[in-house]
């Protein structure tokens, strides 16, 4: 592996519009060489094999196309799991590990639901650091569903998944729900980077006219069943009219927690004693 292959791709990578080029050229080479990055960047530079750099290159072609490096690779960190992914799912964020960090502060014991689980990263995350709480994930998409099954079974975790509309054929009740549900406006869709518009799920994006629809919904569902704590990921400029639809149904108390870039990125709310 000489420098001039890195130096190379990453170079193609970057006026194909990526924005890690280099990044992204270093994860693809350790894939195709088959070995873990940190081996690769302090390796000794000892040539590809013609069928490894072909394969290389074949994964250069498809970044270049703007497909997730997760999708690439299959795979994708969040927390302290390694999650398998594709185009099933979206991929995991690190804006979206705030909803594991408020649900880490619930008392102990308690029942509780992620709506719209996707890979089963919250879910999943949630139960390894919490194993007291009793987790069970769920999404409208059996194929969703399948994905996180699979990573359950894979890291041990002992998660129940339900394929459910929302809180309808997700049994409960349940003392908590945290989710990470569609929030795109359609008219915005255009908008979002094209790893996002081209290969993720657009059923897991888009949300209606204003990118609320369906969180209005579980709102109205929550206060319907009594839930008493939720915590609900929302996209830019959204906070405020979660928290106001959230108060007007019964919860007394609403905040907005920002995410590393300072945008309210989740609202955490609990309902009246």
């Amino acid at each position: 592996m000489t420098p001039a292959t890195l130096t190379n791709a990453a170079a193609a990578l970057a006026e194909a519009g990526c924005d890690t080029p280099r990044l992204d050229a270093e994860l693809l080479l350790a894939e195709a060489a088959e070995v873990d990055r940190l081996t690769l960047l302090t390796g000794d530079g000892a040539a590809l094999s013609s069928s490894r750099a072909r394969r290389f290159e074949a994964l250069v072609a498809r970044r270049a196309r703007r497909e997730p490096v997760a999708y690439i690779l299959g795979r994708k960190g969040f927390r302290d799991l390694e999650l398998a992914v594709d185009r099933r799912v979206l991929v995991p964020r690190p804006e979206t590990e705030l909803l594991v960090e408020a649900a880490l502060e619930l008392p102990g014991g308690l029942r509780v639901l992620d709506v719209g689980t996707g890979s089963g990263a919250v879910a999943l995350a949630l139960k390894q650091e919490r194993p007291d709480l009793l987790v069970t994930g769920s999404d409208i998409s059996a194929d969703a569903i399948a994905v996180a099954r699979a990573n359950g079974a894979r890291l041990g975790l002992a998660v129940a998944w339900r394929r459910a509309d929302l809180l309808a054929g997700a049994a409960g009740p349940w003392d908590a729900v945290v989710a990470n549900l569609p929030y795109v406006a359609a008219g915005d869709l255009a908008e979002l980077a094209p790893e996002i518009a081209r290969h993720e799920p657009r059923a897991a994006l888009e949300a209606g006219e204003d990118g609320l629809e369906i969180i209005a919904r579980l709102v109205d569902e929550l206060a319907g069943a009594g839930v008493p704590w939720v915590a609900l990921e929302v996209g830019i400029g959204q906070a405020d009219a979660v928290r106001a639809r959230l108060g007007a149904v019964g919860y007394g108390f609403t905040e907005a927690r920002p995410d590393l870039a300072g945008i309210a990125r989740v609202v955490v709310a609990r309902r009246d004693a």
